[in-house]
């Protein structure tokens, strides 16, 4: 009886931890795309910074032909 009890009242449900563990791994895959966006913000900065972000092509002004 005790055993049965035990296991009744102490026992994980197995749906909780399977949901803790996709949880985990949306965490981790949406701080990996954090952390690419981080990266491809700091290397637009860079560009900025180093003017190639601020000229415009030539191609860009001509008017268009139809």
């Amino acid at each position: 009886m005790a055993k049965a009890l035990l296991g009744h009242l102490g026992g994980t449900d197995p749906r909780l931890v399977e949901q803790v563990r996709l949880l985990n791994r949306r965490v981790a895959d949406l701080e990996a795309h954090v952390m690419r966006l981080q990266a491809e913000n700091d290397h637009l900065v860079a560009a900025v910074h180093d003017g190639r972000l601020l000229t415009v092509d030539e191609a860009l002004t001509a008017p268009a032909s139809v």
